[in-house]
């Protein structure tokens, strides 16, 4: 496919996205029925999608409206691209004199919501304009390197027998981030055995902090995917269990696990195991951290879903307070960086459940490397 049939292409699954589709179902229907697309085409496409997404306001009103033509040709603009428009062969169609586009304002040059951008600009401060800045671009990959079976250098050295190009990030102890043939991690050995998960590095940086310690008996009780379990059940051995309000989100956990080589119990009724030394609630949020992987949530987000989460995270935390045994912790974490869902949370907290004390609280941004992610770490006393 040519840069234009390219573009073209993208301009017919953005189309489906505003229609309602999601981003990842578009994309994999219209690959398969693009059979002449090689995989460096769909790679490609998918990036103009995933990049339009990211950057929707400013290209919709650099592009001359929010369609996917409108979108596509706006990013296509802004990086000087904008030849390929052309209309020959499989290209768009040269822009006509309604798609002169205008200015942005200032919510729309940040792509951000404009509802959402003064609370953003007051929970991040003097960072807001870089991170909003920085959420505009793709995030990094990373992997964690599973200490159960290899180590960081032994995880590098076995990534790059296949082509993975890795390295040490700063922001967690097994951190690491993939700069070349990141496309290649699934199939790669080290992945299939177990030697390293995909995992942020915000993510790691926050179970790196907790309290954990060999025979303690640990609930993540937000499990999902089983990601932050996988990485407690690195750092110490650990009586494990893994609970979801979704039990299908931890369907692949057993097999996660058993590759990582660790053991997991899942659990429907996690108050049967209590009490706990430790309960990790990485609760549903705004996911306004990582926006970067996820640019149709911020798009999604309204006023009143963010209230209707709020009070299902203050539920959660009531739910699990009595869990944890006298002496033991309760670790709050979200992927948001709005202070009502994290300090604001916390405070609340606090103020209907008297027998507890936060010890720590931990925020990470996208300037750091790794997605927006809160830590508190609260003792019951």
């Amino acid at each position: 496919m040519t840069p234009g049939a390219r573009a073209a292409a993208a301009i017919e699954v953005l189309d489906r996205v505003l229609a309602g589709e999601p981003a990842e179902r578009a994309l994999t229907n219209w690959g398969r029925a693009s059979r002449f697309a090689g995989s460096g085409d769909r790679a490609a496409v998918r990036d103009i999608v995933y990049d339009a997404l990211r950057r929707r306001a400013s290209a919709a009103a650099v592009g001359g409206g929010l369609t996917g033509r409108g979108l596509v040709l706006g990013l296509m603009r802004e990086a000087g691209q904008e030849a390929l428009f052309s209309g020959e062969g499989h290209a768009p169609g040269i822009p006509g004199p309604d798609e002169a586009g205008r200015e942005p304002s200032e919510a729309e040059r940040l792509d951000l919501p404009e509802w959402l951008v003064p609370e953003l600009r007051e929970s991040l401060g003097a960072d807001f304009a870089a991170v909003a800045e920085a959420l505009r671009s793709r995030a990094p990959v990373f992997l964690r390197a599973n200490r159960v079976k290899t180590d960081v250098a032994g995880a590098v050295a076995a990534l790059a027998e296949d082509g993975i190009v890795a390295r040490p990030h700063p922001l967690a102890k097994s951190a690491l981030e993939v700069t070349d043939n990141a496309r290649k991690i699934h199939n790669s050995t080290a992945y299939r055995h177990g030697w390293v998960e995909l995992q942020d590095a915000s993510s790691q940086a926050v179970v790196e902090v907790l309290p954990l310690a060999d025979g303690m008996k640990v609930l993540d009780h937000c499990a999902g995917g089983g990601g932050k379990t996988l990485a407690m059940a690195a750092r110490a051995r650990l009586k494990l269990l893994a609970h979801d309000a979704n039990p299908r989100r931890m369907a692949d956990l057993p097999e996660r696990a058993k590759r990582a080589g660790v053991d997991v119990t899942l659990t429907e009724r996690p108050e049967a195991g209590a009490p706990y030394d430790l309960v990790l609630v990485d609760a549903p949020c705004s996911g306004s951290g990582s926006w970067r992987r996820d640019p149709e949530g911020k798009w999604r987000l309204t006023a009143e879903a963010l209230t209707r989460l709020r009070e299902t995270q203050a539920g959660i935390l009531d739910r699990v307070a009595p869990m944890v045994r006298a002496g033991g912790w309760l670790a709050y974490a979200t992927c948001s960086m709005l202070d009502r869902e994290n300090h604001g949370q916390v405070s609340a907290f606090l103020e209907r459940h008297l027998h507890w004390r936060l010890q720590q609280e931990h925020a990470f941004t996208p300037l750091r490397g790794g997605d927006g992610f809160f830590l508190a770490l609260l003792q019951r006393t």
